[in-house]
Formats: C-alpha cells, sequence, structure tokens
C-alpha cells in the first residue's frame, strides 16, 4: 500500500490550486526549490507524473486531476476527525448550533430556554451561515447541531427531526401584479426572474446570484426579481413588500439535524430539549390555523 504523507498531500494541493510553483511556495512559506523536490517526491512514490511542466505553464495530468479531487476529500476528512476526536474528549467542550440569519421560525429562544433547565446544559454558541454550507458545518464538524430547510438542504449524512412544517410564499414588490392577490399558484410565476442562491448549483432562477435573504428582499424591493421562501424567513415583512401564500409549493420542514452516528450525550441532551420545547408550540400553532 503506497502512503501519502498529509503534508505532502498539501503540497500538491497547493500546487494544483495555484499551477505555479513559485506562488504555492509563498503561499505554504517555503522554498520554491523544496516544493519541486517534494513533488517529484510524491510522484515517484505514486509511479505517475501529476503534472506537466513547461518553461512558461504547469498543468495537471489526468492522474493529477483524480488525486486533486480525492485528495481535498481525503484532508478535509482527516480534518474534521481530529476536531471530533479532540470534542469528544473535551468535557467542557460548547455546543456549536449553525443556523441562517432568521431561519429558526421562531422556535429558537423556546430551545435555548428549555435546554438550560437540562442538569447536563452546556453553553450554546450561535453560528450563522450562507445558503449553502449549513451541512458542511455539520459534516466537518465546525458545528454541533444545525437548524436545516428541506427540501432546500440536503439530510444525507445526517439524523435529525422534524420541529416545524409551515408553506411558502411568494415575496413580491408592493406594486407588483400579484401583490393582491389572496394566494397564487407555481404557474402564476411563470415568466418571473427568480434568485440565482450563491453556492447552490441548478435551480430555476434566472436572475441575480444573491447570498441571503437580505439581499433577495432588497432586490425585491427594488423590483429586480420576486423569491419564493418558508414564511417565517420573511417576519416581519418588510415594507416595499407583500408575502402571498403559494397553494401548491412542497411545503416547508424546519428540521433539527446533527452529523449521523453521533451519539454523544451532549447532543441527545440538546435535541431531547428542543423536541420537549417546540411540540406545545408546533402543535398551538397548527390548531391556531384557520
Amino acid at each position: 500500500m503506497v502512503d501519502l504523507e498529509t503534508r505532502e498531500l498539501e503540497y500538491f494541493l497547493m500546487v494544483a490550486e495555484e499551477l505555479h510553483f513559485g506562488r504555492a511556495a509563498v503561499r505554504l512559506s517555503i522554498a520554491q526549490p523544496a516544493l519541486s523536490k517534494a513533488i517529484r517526491r510524491i510522484e515517484t512514490r505514486l509511479g505517475v507524473p501529476l503534472f506537466i511542466r513547461t518553461s512558461r505553464h504547469v498543468a495537471l495530468t489526468p492522474a493529477g486531476k483524480a488525486l486533486q479531487e480525492h485528495g481535498r476529500h481525503a484532508l478535509n476528512a482527516i480534518s474534521a476527525a481530529v476536531r471530533h476526536a479532540r470534542r469528544a474528549a473535551d468535557t467542557q467542550s460548547h455546543l456549536r448550533l449553525v443556523l441562517k440569519p432568521g431561519g429558526d421560525a421562531g422556535l429558537l429562544s423556546p430551545i435555548l430556554a428549555g435546554y438550560a433547565h437540562e442538569p447536563d446544559a452546556r453553553r450554546v454558541d450561535i453560528l450563522f451561515s450562507g445558503p449553502a454550507d449549513r451541512t458542511d458545518f455539520l459534516r466537518d464538524g465546525r458545528a454541533d447541531i444545525g437548524l436545516l430547510y428541506t427540501p432546500l438542504d440536503s439530510l444525507h449524512g445526517l439524523a435529525h427531526e422534524r420541529l416545524h412544517t409551515e408553506g411558502r410564499v411568494v415575496i413580491v414588490p408592493s406594486t407588483h401584479r400579484l401583490a393582491e392577490r389572496d394566494t397564487v399558484q407555481l404557474s402564476d410565476l411563470q415568466g418571473e426572474t427568480l434568485p440565482r442562491w450563491k453556492g447552490i448549483p441548478g435551480g430555476d432562477g434566472t436572475g441575480p446570484e444573491v447570498a441571503d435573504v437580505i439581499q433577495l428582499l432588497h432586490m425585491i424591493t427594488v423590483g429586480r426579481m420576486v423569491g419564493v421562501l418558508p414564511r417565517s424567513l420573511v417576519n416581519p415583512v418588510p415594507a416595499g413588500v407583500v408575502c402571498v401564500p403559494v397553494t401548491d409549493a412542497p411545503p416547508s420542514h424546519l428540521v433539527l439535524a446533527w452529523k449521523e452516528h453521533d451519539h454523544r450525550p451532549l447532543v441527545a441532551s440538546f435535541v431531547a430539549a428542543a423536541l420537549d420545547a417546540t411540540r406545545p408550540l408546533t402543535a398551538d400553532a397548527t390548531t391556531a390555523e384557520p
């Protein structure tokens, strides 16, 4: 079996990213000859060339492209394993919760209040993320628990409990043709400009790229696009826009998620407290619906 040291893999990935030995050496804070020697040593050990080198150009070979793709995953996995090991050994560690700004459907305060009464409660650090990387926070160990919206967020590799279900609304400028409607259907949005979310490939958006709900609302206010979101993400409704329920849009589910096979007591305790704290609230909300 061929062994590749973590440091050597970091060297290779930096050169693969820069495609320039000089710039890569500067970023790694090592001498360029030492970096070139390390790359040659890796190629000799693997028995394949990783780069095509000329006096003006550096390019990846097919073997280099394969190592770049899988090597980055391997390095991330090692970093995550180290973080998880250190967290598991730290009996005084804080619990880290990741969510998007405003992405708690009003449930975060009662959850934290309920958890605070647990005998083994830890301090909860709140982490905010963009639209695309909350699951990354959970998978690589930067966060222990996350509040996610499905089906927008992928739950692959994550355990979860559903906390809340809600409909979606279309957000339009107050002067929009749909602003006076009581409800709309998805077919009513044909021809409308929808956002492209930063970091999320695919989707139906053809409009400008937005990074968060605040940017989206600003673009809607000035008439550049419309957006479809879970109702709780637009609460309170800002001036200049109107929210109209979309009757045939799939519902959104707010879930509490954590990494599969993470059976640490601090995670289990928080999940149990969150379920106890939110069940009466979600039941009351359902009963109050017309």
